[in-house]
């Protein structure tokens, strides 16, 4: 059964809206933390980078006014570091999803119902990759084997899958943002995930939590 961890106090109770940057970092971690490729978030990017070339092109201006007070000068450099901070967690969440596109693009590829997750640049890379990696197997390894040996759809028993996909059966840690309804555990029992709980279950426990945004991954 999995461990649970803290309580459903350890959270204030009145939680402010969230901004645009940290709702970026809480799609970025669910997106880190999870064994799926989550939907993309291009709207919230675009608004982001948007804004951090605004505030980029506003320190150029202001770094070229000779008149700019030494408090001015200090009020600039807080604003690069935080588009700084803001543009490494914008690289990571998109190689994070690069990663997994390339990991996965062969079942990705053949996933109908995974598309809509991706940008059409994400779809359009995996399935190219998909097709240079068949193309780098076949040419390497698979033209040289016996004709039943060289589909790269072929399953055997206790081996791994020759098309990787998502292991829903990985355990993940999981804050609970508002009360849930209960959830089954593998061994049939349920657990309850009030407000601010933290609980380790098996990633396909809370999936259609973490769709619906009742809970983010920790």
């Amino acid at each position: 059964m999995p461990d649970d961890f803290g309580g459903p106090n350890i959270l204030p109770q009145e939680v402010a809206e969230e901004t645009a940057f940290q709702q970026l970092i809480r799609h970025w971690m669910n997106e880190r933390h999870s064994p799926d490729i989550l939907p993309g978030q291009e709207l919230l990017l675009g608004r982001i980078l948007d804004h951090v070339r605004k505030q980029s092109d506003d320190v150029q201006l202001l770094r070229a006014d000779p008149d700019s007070s030494e408090d001015e000068h200090f009020r600039i450099m807080l604003v690069q570091t935080e588009v700084e901070r803001v543009k490494f967690v914008v690289r990571s969440y998109v190689r994070t999803r690069l990663h997994k596109v390339e990991k996965y693009a062969r079942w990705i590829a053949k996933t109908p119902e995974v598309h809509e997750r991706l940008s059409k640049a994400e779809l359009d890379h995996a399935k190219r990759y998909a097709r240079l990696l068949e193309y780098h197997f076949t040419q390497s390894v698979l033209q040289s084997l016996p004709p039943d040996q060289q589909s790269l759809e072929e399953e055997t028993a206790f081996m791994p899958p020759m098309t990787p996909e998502p292991d829903k059966l990985r355990p993940v840690f999981v804050h609970a943002l508002r009360d849930c309804p209960h959830v089954q555990l593998p061994d049939g029992s349920t657990i309850t995930m009030e407000k601010g709980r933290i609980s380790l279950t098996p990633y396909y426990v809370i999936e259609h939590l973490l769709a619906r945004g009742e809970v983010e991954l920790v």
